[in-house]
Protein backbone atom coordinates (compact mmCIF):
# COMPACT_ATOMS: atom_id res chain seq x y z
CA UNK A 1 0.00 0.00 0.00
CA UNK A 2 2.83 2.41 1.05
CA UNK A 3 5.07 1.31 -1.50
CA UNK A 4 1.92 2.13 -4.16
CA UNK A 5 1.28 5.36 -1.84
CA UNK A 6 4.89 6.50 -2.48
CA UNK A 7 4.60 6.58 -6.81
CA UNK A 8 1.57 8.54 -5.98
CA UNK A 9 3.95 11.29 -4.65
CA UNK A 10 5.63 12.06 -7.46
CA UNK A 11 2.56 12.23 -9.65
CA UNK A 12 1.56 15.44 -8.10
CA UNK A 13 2.86 18.60 -8.78
CA UNK A 14 2.18 21.65 -6.83
CA UNK A 15 3.36 25.09 -5.84
CA UNK A 16 3.85 24.74 -2.53
CA UNK A 17 7.63 24.33 -2.43
CA UNK A 18 10.14 25.54 -0.38
CA UNK A 19 11.59 28.53 -1.41
CA UNK A 20 15.45 27.15 -1.84
CA UNK A 21 17.26 31.42 -1.92
CA UNK A 22 15.33 31.80 1.39
CA UNK A 23 15.97 30.19 5.09
CA UNK A 24 13.40 28.14 6.94
CA UNK A 25 11.59 29.51 9.36
CA UNK A 26 12.78 28.46 13.45
CA UNK A 27 10.63 27.74 15.88
CA UNK A 28 11.56 30.68 17.53
CA UNK A 29 9.86 32.27 14.73
CA UNK A 30 6.56 31.16 15.20
CA UNK A 31 6.57 32.11 19.71
CA UNK A 32 8.36 29.30 20.52
CA UNK A 33 11.76 29.69 22.53
CA UNK A 34 14.01 26.87 22.56
CA UNK A 35 14.91 25.09 25.71
CA UNK A 36 19.03 24.56 26.01
CA UNK A 37 21.99 26.54 25.17
CA UNK A 38 24.44 25.45 22.96
CA UNK A 39 27.70 25.98 23.98
CA UNK A 40 30.49 28.56 22.96
CA UNK A 41 33.20 26.40 22.12
CA UNK A 42 30.49 23.86 20.80
CA UNK A 43 32.16 22.85 17.38
CA UNK A 44 29.19 21.19 16.10
CA UNK A 45 28.69 22.00 12.62
CA UNK A 46 24.96 21.95 12.27
CA UNK A 47 25.23 22.76 8.40
CA UNK A 48 26.23 19.56 8.12
CA UNK A 49 22.32 17.96 8.59
CA UNK A 50 22.15 18.86 5.36
CA UNK A 51 23.61 15.85 3.98
CA UNK A 52 20.09 14.16 4.67
CA UNK A 53 18.22 13.67 1.74
CA UNK A 54 15.05 15.86 0.34
CA UNK A 55 16.72 19.02 2.59
CA UNK A 56 17.15 21.95 0.80
CA UNK A 57 19.88 25.11 0.68
CA UNK A 58 17.39 27.40 2.59
CA UNK A 59 16.92 24.78 4.97
CA UNK A 60 20.85 24.25 5.94
CA UNK A 61 21.21 27.69 6.19
CA UNK A 62 18.07 27.72 8.59
CA UNK A 63 20.19 25.50 11.25
CA UNK A 64 22.63 28.22 11.98
CA UNK A 65 19.71 31.19 12.72
CA UNK A 66 19.21 32.49 16.39
CA UNK A 67 16.87 33.13 18.22
CA UNK A 68 17.11 37.29 18.59
CA UNK A 69 15.33 37.54 21.37
CA UNK A 70 16.76 34.88 23.79
CA UNK A 71 20.33 34.83 21.94
CA UNK A 72 20.15 30.70 21.76
CA UNK A 73 21.01 28.81 18.96
CA UNK A 74 17.29 27.41 17.48
CA UNK A 75 17.55 23.93 16.22
CA UNK A 76 15.19 22.61 14.36
CA UNK A 77 15.72 19.14 15.02
CA UNK A 78 15.34 19.67 18.83
CA UNK A 79 11.20 18.84 20.09
CA UNK A 80 10.26 22.47 21.95
CA UNK A 81 8.30 21.25 24.86
CA UNK A 82 5.02 23.58 25.58
CA UNK A 83 2.96 23.67 28.41
CA UNK A 84 -0.35 22.60 28.09
CA UNK A 85 -3.15 25.55 28.31
CA UNK A 86 -5.40 25.79 31.31
CA UNK A 87 -8.09 27.07 29.50
CA UNK A 88 -9.02 27.78 25.50
CA UNK A 89 -8.95 31.08 25.95
CA UNK A 90 -5.35 31.05 26.67
CA UNK A 91 -4.67 29.91 23.40
CA UNK A 92 -6.15 33.09 21.60
CA UNK A 93 -9.43 31.63 19.89
CA UNK A 94 -12.37 33.79 19.16
CA UNK A 95 -14.11 34.83 22.27
CA UNK A 96 -17.43 33.53 21.20
CA UNK A 97 -15.98 30.19 20.09
CA UNK A 98 -14.43 30.06 23.70
CA UNK A 99 -17.83 31.20 25.24
CA UNK A 100 -19.74 28.09 22.75
CA UNK A 101 -17.10 25.45 23.67
CA UNK A 102 -17.78 26.37 27.87
CA UNK A 103 -21.61 26.13 26.98
CA UNK A 104 -20.88 22.38 25.41
CA UNK A 105 -18.62 21.62 29.32
CA UNK A 106 -15.10 21.77 26.54
CA UNK A 107 -12.84 23.88 29.20
CA UNK A 108 -9.73 22.78 29.11
CA UNK A 109 -7.59 21.80 25.83
CA UNK A 110 -5.61 18.85 25.50
CA UNK A 111 -2.11 18.32 24.48
CA UNK A 112 -2.17 18.26 21.48
CA UNK A 113 -4.65 20.65 21.26
CA UNK A 114 -2.55 23.33 23.22
CA UNK A 115 0.60 22.12 21.15
CA UNK A 116 -1.42 22.47 17.72
CA UNK A 117 -4.10 26.07 18.01
CA UNK A 118 -1.28 27.96 18.07
CA UNK A 119 0.85 26.54 15.37
CA UNK A 120 -1.83 26.52 12.90
CA UNK A 121 -2.81 30.04 13.97
CA UNK A 122 0.39 31.47 12.63
CA UNK A 123 -0.30 30.31 9.83
CA UNK A 124 1.93 27.15 9.60
CA UNK A 125 1.15 23.94 7.31
CA UNK A 126 1.17 21.26 10.22
CA UNK A 127 1.10 17.27 10.61
CA UNK A 128 -0.85 16.73 13.70
CA UNK A 129 0.25 12.92 15.21
CA UNK A 130 -1.23 11.77 17.98
CA UNK A 131 -2.78 8.86 19.71
CA UNK A 132 -6.29 8.11 18.72
CA UNK A 133 -8.85 9.55 21.11
CA UNK A 134 -6.38 12.49 22.13
CA UNK A 135 -8.37 15.41 20.40
CA UNK A 136 -7.01 15.89 17.27
CA UNK A 137 -10.66 16.81 15.18
CA UNK A 138 -11.27 19.76 18.13
CA UNK A 139 -7.27 20.69 17.17
CA UNK A 140 -7.52 21.89 13.65
CA UNK A 141 -11.30 22.66 13.80
CA UNK A 142 -10.86 25.47 16.62
CA UNK A 143 -8.23 27.49 14.83
CA UNK A 144 -10.34 27.50 11.82
CA UNK A 145 -13.44 27.92 13.11
CA UNK A 146 -11.63 30.79 14.74
CA UNK A 147 -10.95 32.58 11.73
CA UNK A 148 -13.67 32.05 9.54
CA UNK A 149 -18.05 31.42 10.20
CA UNK A 150 -20.08 33.09 12.76
CA UNK A 151 -17.51 32.17 15.88
CA UNK A 152 -14.72 33.93 13.87
CA UNK A 153 -12.47 37.06 15.66
CA UNK A 154 -13.63 40.74 14.75
CA UNK A 155 -13.12 41.45 11.13
CA UNK A 156 -11.12 44.21 9.58
CA UNK A 157 -13.30 46.70 8.07
CA UNK A 158 -11.58 46.11 4.30
CA UNK A 159 -12.43 42.26 4.68
CA UNK A 160 -15.89 42.47 5.43
CA UNK A 161 -17.32 43.28 2.33
CA UNK A 162 -15.80 39.86 0.23
CA UNK A 163 -17.75 37.80 -1.35
CA UNK A 164 -18.97 34.78 0.82
CA UNK A 165 -17.65 31.74 -0.61
CA UNK A 166 -15.71 28.07 0.52
CA UNK A 167 -13.11 28.78 2.93
CA UNK A 168 -11.84 25.28 4.19
CA UNK A 169 -11.87 21.80 2.99
CA UNK A 170 -11.94 19.30 4.78
CA UNK A 171 -11.00 15.50 3.26
CA UNK A 172 -11.76 12.24 5.11
CA UNK A 173 -11.45 8.47 3.96
CA UNK A 174 -14.60 7.61 4.94
CA UNK A 175 -18.43 8.13 5.18
CA UNK A 176 -18.60 7.86 8.82
CA UNK A 177 -15.24 10.01 9.52
CA UNK A 178 -17.00 12.94 7.72
CA UNK A 179 -19.68 12.72 9.01
CA UNK A 180 -18.56 12.51 12.61
CA UNK A 181 -16.44 15.58 11.55
CA UNK A 182 -19.44 17.87 10.37
CA UNK A 183 -21.52 16.85 13.82
CA UNK A 184 -18.69 18.34 15.65
CA UNK A 185 -18.14 21.42 13.93
CA UNK A 186 -22.63 21.56 14.04
CA UNK A 187 -22.55 21.06 17.45
CA UNK A 188 -20.11 24.49 17.92
CA UNK A 189 -22.06 26.14 15.25
CA UNK A 190 -25.22 25.76 16.54
CA UNK A 191 -28.69 25.23 15.85
CA UNK A 192 -28.98 28.25 13.81
CA UNK A 193 -25.49 28.01 11.75
CA UNK A 194 -25.40 24.29 10.76
CA UNK A 195 -25.89 25.91 7.08
CA UNK A 196 -22.19 27.02 7.19
CA UNK A 197 -21.13 23.39 6.95
CA UNK A 198 -21.79 20.90 4.19
CA UNK A 199 -21.28 17.81 3.91
CA UNK A 200 -20.35 16.10 0.63
CA UNK A 201 -19.89 12.09 1.17
CA UNK A 202 -20.19 9.43 -1.21
CA UNK A 203 -23.51 7.35 -0.75
CA UNK A 204 -25.64 10.05 -0.58
CA UNK A 205 -27.57 11.82 -3.00
CA UNK A 206 -25.30 14.15 -5.65
CA UNK A 207 -28.27 15.87 -6.62
CA UNK A 208 -29.20 17.02 -3.17
CA UNK A 209 -25.44 17.91 -2.40
CA UNK A 210 -24.70 20.40 -5.54
CA UNK A 211 -28.67 21.78 -5.00
CA UNK A 212 -27.72 22.32 -0.64
CA UNK A 213 -23.70 23.80 -2.35
CA UNK A 214 -25.87 26.55 -4.00
CA UNK A 215 -28.81 27.32 -2.00
CA UNK A 216 -26.35 27.38 1.33
CA UNK A 217 -23.40 28.66 0.08
CA UNK A 218 -21.40 27.68 2.86
CA UNK A 219 -17.89 28.17 3.86
CA UNK A 220 -16.72 25.09 5.22
CA UNK A 221 -16.83 21.26 3.26
CA UNK A 222 -16.47 18.02 4.75
CA UNK A 223 -16.48 15.11 2.54
CA UNK A 224 -14.87 12.29 1.14
CA UNK A 225 -12.12 12.28 -1.94
CA UNK A 226 -14.39 10.94 -4.41
CA UNK A 227 -17.38 12.59 -3.66
CA UNK A 228 -15.48 16.04 -3.66
CA UNK A 229 -13.39 15.33 -6.85
CA UNK A 230 -16.91 14.46 -8.52
CA UNK A 231 -18.89 17.49 -7.61
CA UNK A 232 -15.25 19.61 -8.20
CA UNK A 233 -14.70 18.21 -11.94
CA UNK A 234 -18.38 19.07 -12.57
CA UNK A 235 -18.14 23.04 -11.74
CA UNK A 236 -20.14 22.84 -8.75
CA UNK A 237 -17.72 22.89 -5.97
CA UNK A 238 -15.31 26.42 -5.94
CA UNK A 239 -12.66 26.29 -4.39
CA UNK A 240 -9.96 27.95 -5.68
CA UNK A 241 -10.21 30.98 -2.87
CA UNK A 242 -9.88 28.14 -0.14
CA UNK A 243 -8.17 29.45 2.96
CA UNK A 244 -7.60 25.89 4.59
CA UNK A 245 -7.26 21.98 3.44
CA UNK A 246 -7.35 19.59 5.80
CA UNK A 247 -6.60 16.16 5.27
CA UNK A 248 -7.72 13.59 8.14
CA UNK A 249 -5.94 10.23 8.45
CA UNK A 250 -3.77 11.13 5.92
CA UNK A 251 -1.96 7.93 5.95
CA UNK A 252 -5.36 6.20 4.54
CA UNK A 253 -5.92 9.16 1.91
CA UNK A 254 -2.22 8.34 0.45
CA UNK A 255 -3.40 4.73 -0.62
CA UNK A 256 -3.76 4.10 -4.14
CA UNK A 257 -7.91 3.94 -4.36
CA UNK A 258 -7.61 7.94 -3.89
CA UNK A 259 -4.82 8.74 -6.23
CA UNK A 260 -6.97 10.43 -8.57
CA UNK A 261 -9.26 12.19 -6.83
CA UNK A 262 -6.80 13.69 -4.17
CA UNK A 263 -4.92 14.55 -7.26
CA UNK A 264 -7.65 16.88 -8.50
CA UNK A 265 -8.12 17.96 -4.71
CA UNK A 266 -4.65 19.28 -4.29
CA UNK A 267 -4.50 20.90 -7.54
CA UNK A 268 -7.87 22.66 -7.09
CA UNK A 269 -7.79 23.70 -3.37
CA UNK A 270 -6.46 26.74 -2.94
CA UNK A 271 -5.87 28.14 -6.09
CA UNK A 272 -6.90 31.45 -7.13
CA UNK A 273 -9.95 31.34 -9.38
CA UNK A 274 -8.93 32.46 -13.16
CA UNK A 275 -4.96 33.20 -11.58
CA UNK A 276 -1.66 32.56 -12.90
CA UNK A 277 0.46 30.06 -11.25
CA UNK A 278 2.80 31.19 -8.65
CA UNK A 279 6.35 30.16 -9.04
CA UNK A 280 7.42 26.87 -6.64
CA UNK A 281 10.03 29.40 -5.82
CA UNK A 282 9.45 32.55 -3.86
CA UNK A 283 8.52 33.82 -0.37
CA UNK A 284 6.01 33.12 1.81
CA UNK A 285 4.04 35.69 1.38
CA UNK A 286 3.99 34.43 -2.29
CA UNK A 287 1.87 31.19 -1.04
CA UNK A 288 -1.17 29.97 -2.54
CA UNK A 289 -3.34 31.28 -0.06
CA UNK A 290 -3.83 27.67 1.50
CA UNK A 291 -2.62 26.57 4.20
CA UNK A 292 -2.36 22.37 4.39
CA UNK A 293 -3.11 20.63 7.71
CA UNK A 294 -2.40 16.86 7.73
CA UNK A 295 -3.74 14.78 10.71
CA UNK A 296 -3.55 10.90 11.76
CA UNK A 297 -2.59 8.50 14.78
CA UNK A 298 0.18 6.95 12.39
CA UNK A 299 2.89 9.09 10.80
CA UNK A 300 4.90 6.88 8.39
CA UNK A 301 7.65 7.89 5.86
CA UNK A 302 4.95 8.40 2.70
CA UNK A 303 3.16 10.75 5.32
CA UNK A 304 6.41 12.72 5.77
CA UNK A 305 7.37 12.48 2.32
CA UNK A 306 4.00 14.01 1.20
CA UNK A 307 4.00 16.48 3.55
CA UNK A 308 7.44 18.24 2.56
CA UNK A 309 6.10 18.10 -1.27
CA UNK A 310 2.81 19.94 -0.89
CA UNK A 311 3.70 21.65 2.43
CA UNK A 312 5.31 25.10 3.26
CA UNK A 313 7.86 24.70 5.64
CA UNK A 314 5.72 22.21 7.70
CA UNK A 315 5.95 21.78 10.84
CA UNK A 316 5.19 18.30 13.15
CA UNK A 317 2.60 18.68 16.21
CA UNK A 318 3.67 15.93 17.94
CA UNK A 319 1.96 15.38 21.64
CA UNK A 320 3.20 18.55 23.53
CA UNK A 321 6.38 19.43 21.21
CA UNK A 322 6.83 20.99 17.94
CA UNK A 323 9.67 20.34 15.41
CA UNK A 324 10.53 21.46 12.21
CA UNK A 325 9.85 18.49 9.60
CA UNK A 326 13.09 18.89 7.70
CA UNK A 327 14.52 17.32 10.93
CA UNK A 328 12.68 14.16 11.92
CA UNK A 329 14.79 12.54 9.29
CA UNK A 330 18.32 13.54 11.68
CA UNK A 331 16.06 13.87 15.40
CA UNK A 332 14.01 10.84 15.05
CA UNK A 333 15.27 8.23 13.10
CA UNK A 334 12.54 5.39 13.47
CA UNK A 335 9.46 8.65 11.71
CA UNK A 336 11.54 9.21 8.89
CA UNK A 337 12.75 5.75 7.66
CA UNK A 338 11.21 4.10 4.70
CA UNK A 339 8.30 1.72 5.76
CA UNK A 340 9.84 -1.19 7.27
CA UNK A 341 7.94 -3.89 9.54
CA UNK A 342 10.14 -2.29 12.55
CA UNK A 343 9.02 1.88 11.78
CA UNK A 344 5.37 0.68 10.75
CA UNK A 345 5.56 -0.69 14.35
CA UNK A 346 6.40 2.19 16.10
CA UNK A 347 3.93 4.63 14.67
CA UNK A 348 1.17 2.01 15.47
CA UNK A 349 2.54 1.49 19.19
CA UNK A 350 2.13 5.30 19.21
CA UNK A 351 -0.94 5.74 18.02
CA UNK A 352 -2.47 3.80 21.39
CA UNK A 353 -3.83 5.45 23.67
CA UNK A 354 -2.46 4.94 26.76
CA UNK A 355 -5.09 3.70 29.23
CA UNK A 356 -5.75 0.76 27.33
CA UNK A 357 -5.42 -2.80 28.92
CA UNK A 358 -4.93 -5.29 26.46
CA UNK A 359 -5.70 -9.16 26.56
CA UNK A 360 -6.34 -12.81 24.67
CA UNK A 361 -8.57 -15.14 24.90
CA UNK A 362 -8.53 -18.57 23.41
CA UNK A 363 -11.74 -20.45 22.69
CA UNK A 364 -13.35 -22.84 20.17
CA UNK A 365 -14.93 -21.02 16.79
CA UNK A 366 -18.41 -22.16 17.94
CA UNK A 367 -18.28 -20.49 21.45
CA UNK A 368 -17.27 -16.62 20.07
CA UNK A 369 -20.67 -15.19 20.37
CA UNK A 370 -20.86 -16.59 24.01
CA UNK A 371 -17.43 -15.78 24.85
CA UNK A 372 -18.01 -12.01 23.92
CA UNK A 373 -20.82 -12.08 25.71
CA UNK A 374 -19.31 -13.39 29.05
CA UNK A 375 -16.91 -10.74 28.67
CA UNK A 376 -18.74 -8.08 28.25
CA UNK A 377 -20.43 -8.63 31.41
CA UNK A 378 -17.50 -9.45 33.32
CA UNK A 379 -16.20 -6.23 32.19
CA UNK A 380 -19.43 -4.73 32.84
CA UNK A 381 -18.99 -2.59 29.51
CA UNK A 382 -21.71 -0.36 28.54
CA UNK A 383 -20.04 0.60 25.01
CA UNK A 384 -18.94 -2.39 23.32
CA UNK A 385 -17.38 -2.17 19.54
CA UNK A 386 -16.86 -6.06 18.26
CA UNK A 387 -14.72 -6.14 14.76
CA UNK A 388 -15.13 -9.02 12.52
CA UNK A 389 -13.05 -9.79 8.96
CA UNK A 390 -15.82 -10.09 6.76
CA UNK A 391 -19.15 -8.72 6.08
CA UNK A 392 -21.61 -11.73 5.65
CA UNK A 393 -20.75 -12.97 9.37
CA UNK A 394 -21.84 -9.45 10.94
CA UNK A 395 -25.64 -10.56 10.62
CA UNK A 396 -25.28 -14.01 12.49
CA UNK A 397 -23.25 -12.60 14.88
CA UNK A 398 -25.94 -9.66 15.87
CA UNK A 399 -28.61 -12.79 15.74
CA UNK A 400 -27.02 -14.59 18.49
CA UNK A 401 -26.38 -11.94 20.61
CA UNK A 402 -29.76 -10.57 20.43
CA UNK A 403 -31.00 -14.34 21.25
CA UNK A 404 -29.33 -14.18 24.28
CA UNK A 405 -30.82 -10.80 25.61
CA UNK A 406 -28.02 -8.23 24.33
CA UNK A 407 -29.28 -5.74 22.29
CA UNK A 408 -26.46 -5.31 19.29
CA UNK A 409 -26.53 -4.01 15.85
CA UNK A 410 -24.26 -4.65 12.55
CA UNK A 411 -22.47 -1.30 10.75
CA UNK A 412 -21.00 -1.66 7.40
CA UNK A 413 -20.67 -0.26 4.12
CA UNK A 414 -23.45 -1.93 2.29
CA UNK A 415 -25.97 -0.18 4.44
CA UNK A 416 -27.53 2.57 3.26
CA UNK A 417 -26.41 6.22 4.40
CA UNK A 418 -29.53 6.78 6.94
CA UNK A 419 -29.32 3.22 8.17
CA UNK A 420 -25.60 4.06 9.13
CA UNK A 421 -27.00 7.11 10.91
CA UNK A 422 -29.72 5.56 12.36
CA UNK A 423 -27.32 2.83 13.89
CA UNK A 424 -24.39 4.76 15.08
CA UNK A 425 -27.28 7.76 16.73
CA UNK A 426 -28.54 4.70 18.87
CA UNK A 427 -25.21 3.50 19.71
CA UNK A 428 -23.75 6.32 21.16
CA UNK A 429 -27.39 7.36 22.94
CA UNK A 430 -27.45 3.70 24.72
CA UNK A 431 -29.51 2.47 23.32
CA UNK A 432 -27.48 -0.65 21.92
CA UNK A 433 -24.44 -1.89 23.98
CA UNK A 434 -23.02 -3.79 20.96
CA UNK A 435 -21.91 -2.52 17.68
CA UNK A 436 -20.65 -5.40 15.36
CA UNK A 437 -18.87 -4.17 12.72
CA UNK A 438 -15.70 -4.91 10.23
CA UNK A 439 -12.86 -2.74 9.23
CA UNK A 440 -14.91 0.23 8.26
CA UNK A 441 -15.54 1.49 11.64
CA UNK A 442 -11.52 1.55 12.52
CA UNK A 443 -11.02 4.88 11.91
CA UNK A 444 -12.66 7.92 12.96
CA UNK A 445 -15.83 6.17 14.30
CA UNK A 446 -15.96 8.65 18.02
CA UNK A 447 -17.59 7.04 20.81
CA UNK A 448 -15.89 8.91 23.58
CA UNK A 449 -17.46 6.54 26.10
CA UNK A 450 -16.37 3.15 24.17
CA UNK A 451 -14.78 1.09 27.34
CA UNK A 452 -14.19 -2.47 25.39
CA UNK A 453 -13.11 -3.56 22.39
CA UNK A 454 -13.14 -6.59 20.86
CA UNK A 455 -11.67 -8.55 18.10
CA UNK A 456 -13.97 -11.86 16.98
CA UNK A 457 -11.15 -11.79 14.49
CA UNK A 458 -7.65 -11.56 14.42
CA UNK A 459 -6.52 -8.16 12.93
CA UNK A 460 -4.39 -8.79 9.81
CA UNK A 461 -1.42 -6.90 11.19
CA UNK A 462 -0.41 -4.25 13.90
CA UNK A 463 -1.26 -1.29 12.18
CA UNK A 464 -5.00 -2.62 12.30
CA UNK A 465 -4.78 -3.90 15.64
CA UNK A 466 -3.63 -0.09 16.72
CA UNK A 467 -6.72 1.41 15.01
CA UNK A 468 -9.72 -0.98 15.95
CA UNK A 469 -7.88 -0.78 19.74
CA UNK A 470 -7.90 3.03 19.48
CA UNK A 471 -11.79 3.09 19.43
CA UNK A 472 -11.59 2.69 23.71
CA UNK A 473 -9.67 4.49 26.35
CA UNK A 474 -10.28 7.93 24.25
CA UNK A 475 -9.82 10.99 26.15
CA UNK A 476 -8.14 9.77 28.77
CA UNK A 477 -10.69 7.35 29.49
CA UNK A 478 -10.12 3.61 30.58
CA UNK A 479 -10.28 1.17 28.60
CA UNK A 480 -9.90 -2.85 27.73
CA UNK A 481 -9.10 -4.50 24.63
CA UNK A 482 -10.03 -8.53 23.85
CA UNK A 483 -8.81 -10.50 20.98
CA UNK A 484 -10.90 -14.22 21.09
CA UNK A 485 -8.99 -16.74 19.39
CA UNK A 486 -8.43 -20.31 18.51
CA UNK A 487 -5.26 -21.97 20.17
CA UNK A 488 -3.64 -22.42 16.35
CA UNK A 489 -4.15 -18.40 16.41
CA UNK A 490 -2.16 -17.72 19.43
CA UNK A 491 1.01 -17.45 18.04
CA UNK A 492 -0.45 -14.39 15.94
CA UNK A 493 -1.10 -12.85 19.15
CA UNK A 494 2.27 -13.63 20.68
CA UNK A 495 3.71 -11.74 16.94
CA UNK A 496 1.64 -8.85 17.15
CA UNK A 497 2.94 -8.63 21.33
CA UNK A 498 6.63 -8.94 20.15
CA UNK A 499 5.59 -6.57 17.35
CA UNK A 500 4.19 -3.40 19.81
CA UNK A 501 6.25 -3.58 22.44
CA UNK A 502 3.61 -4.40 25.32
CA UNK A 503 2.02 -7.06 27.24
CA UNK A 504 -1.22 -9.15 25.96
CA UNK A 505 -2.23 -11.07 28.44
CA UNK A 506 -3.71 -14.40 28.04
CA UNK A 507 -7.23 -14.34 30.21
CA UNK A 508 -10.13 -16.28 30.76
CA UNK A 509 -13.74 -15.66 32.34
CA UNK A 510 -14.26 -17.36 35.89
CA UNK A 511 -17.22 -17.32 37.83
CA UNK A 512 -18.53 -13.95 36.18
CA UNK A 513 -14.88 -12.03 36.14
CA UNK A 514 -12.11 -12.04 33.73
CA UNK A 515 -9.15 -13.52 35.31
CA UNK A 516 -5.60 -13.08 34.16
CA UNK A 517 -3.63 -16.64 33.70
CA UNK A 518 -0.47 -17.00 35.27
CA UNK A 519 2.77 -17.54 33.05
CA UNK A 520 2.50 -21.36 33.64
CA UNK A 521 -1.01 -21.11 32.40
CA UNK A 522 -0.13 -19.12 29.57
CA UNK A 523 2.35 -21.66 28.42
CA UNK A 524 0.17 -24.57 28.44
CA UNK A 525 -2.17 -22.34 26.46
CA UNK A 526 0.25 -21.78 24.04
CA UNK A 527 0.74 -25.13 23.79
Amino acid sequence: LFARAGRFHSTVSLQNKADVGNASPTLSSIGFKCKGKVKKNDKTDFTDWGSAPGLSTGTKLARTNRCKASGKMCVPGVETPLSTARSFSELHLSPLLVEQLEKEHFTVPTDIQSAAIPTISQNHDVVIQSYTGSGKTFAYLLPILSEIGPLRKSTPEEQRDKKPGIEAVIVAPSRELGMQIVREIEKLLGPGDKKFVQQLVGGANRSRQEEALKKNKPGIVVGTPGRIAEISAAGKLHTHGCRFLVLDEIDQLLSFNFREDMHRILEHVGRKSGGQPISPVGPLAQRTGRQIIMVSATVPFSVLRAARSWGKDPLLVKGKSVTSLDSVSVANTGLALPETEGSMTQVARESLPPALKHYYCVTKVQHKVDTLRRCVHALDARYVIAFMNHVKQLKDVVFKLEARGMKAAELHGDLGKLARSTTLKKFKDGELRILVTNELSARGLDVSECDLVVNLDLPTDSIHYAHRAGRAGRLGRKGNVVTICEQPEVFVIKKLQRQLGFSIDACEIKEGKLVVCKEKEKEEAVR
